[in-house]
Order: structure tokens, then sequence, then C-alpha cells
């Protein structure tokens, strides 16, 4: 049996988001929003992980590149 690990994530400046993790071995990006609701999105580019921690408006980023653009599942 394998034991899940929960992913490290790193706080984030967002009205939206509060934290968010990446697994570049399995490419899942998990984002918390802030009312503790945690959604991991699957086959995300580490580019886009980068682009988004780099983004003026985190918020704006991942609804626009992230949010509709890949499949998710809510964790939390």
């Amino acid at each position: 049996m394998l034991e899940s690990r929960q992913m490290r994530r790193i706080p984030v400046q967002s009205s939206m988001l509060k934290s968010v993790g990446y697994d570049p071995a399995t490419a899942t990006l998990e984002v918390e929003f802030h009312d503790a609701t945690v959604y991991q999105y699957y086959g995300v580019p580490a580019i886009v992980h980068r682009d988004l921690l780099a983004a003026p408006s985190i918020g704006q980023y991942f609804a626009f590149f992230i949010k509709t653009s890949f499949r998710c599942e809510r964790t939390a």
C-alpha cells in the first residue's frame, strides 16, 4: 500500500489563492483557496507553474490559464 504524501505548498499574495504547490514528477499543481478548499490540477507544465508564481496577478493568471484548461479534482 502506497502512503499518500501531502504536497508542499508555498504561501502566495493573492486575494483568490492562499498557497500553491507543484510536483514536477507528476506535473500536478495544487492550489489552496482562502476558504481552505484544495484542488489538484493535472498535466500542468512546469512553465505554467513558474509563470503563475511570477504573474502580476496570481488570481487572474490562475483564472485565465489554469482553471478551465486542466483536469482537476478537489482534495480538501
